[in-house]
């Protein structure tokens, strides 16, 4: 599963082959293909550890956190969660994008994916809790929204910067709605 999932953070879906899992994992190929019958089933599974892991990480973050989350603190903890925590590597944010929209035409994936939607909503939800702020489940979306239009939008710019651009947003739209 981890090989499954480094590759999927790597290289997307198309990274995600039987041969590449089980080379990667140093398992012979028939170890990749007796435990997932499909290649759907493989990158389902992927996407589920990846996910998962993600969810995990950030929940123990925001656990260790003590004290109430500053503004500071709360714009960049959803960065790290909606849009990756190395601020200069614009390929890994461009990869995470294509990997959102690329599920869309994997409806086997669709099912999972809400589940894990609605689990990094949840998060969310307990980030504004930590910051003192009580947001409801629709102003969560717009959130969202803003910065994954941002995200989007700053691909188009030459010296593209989409954290930049996606905290500059979630701030000016933080301190105008609370």
């Amino acid at each position: 599963m981890e090989a499954a999932s480094g590759l999927f953070a790597e290289g997307g879906f198309d990274a995600i082959r039987h041969r590449a899992v089980a080379e990667r994992a140093g398992l012979p190929l028939a170890s990749t293909t007796y435990y997932f019958d499909s290649l759907d089933e493989l990158i389902t599974a992927a996407v589920e550890h990846h996910g998962r892991s993600e969810l995990a990480s950030f929940r123990e973050r925001l656990s260790s956190i003590s004290e109430q989350m500053t503004d500071d603190v709360l714009v960049e903890f959803m960065l790290d969660l909606l849009v990756g925590e190395d601020a200069t590597d614009v390929e890994a944010v461009l990869l995470r994008y294509e990997r959102l929209v690329a599920t869309g035409r994997r409806p086997y994936l669709r099912p999972l994916m809400r589940v894990l939607s609605t689990e990094l909503r949840g998060l969310i939800a307990d980030v504004f809790t930590r910051s003192g702020r009580d947001v409801g489940p629709e102003r969560i979306e717009e959130l969202i929204a803003l910065v994954d239009g941002s995200v989007v939008n700053s691909f188009i710019e030459l010296k593209s910067d989409p954290r930049g651009v996606a905290g500059r947003m979630l701030r000016s739209a933080l301190s105008r709605h609370g």
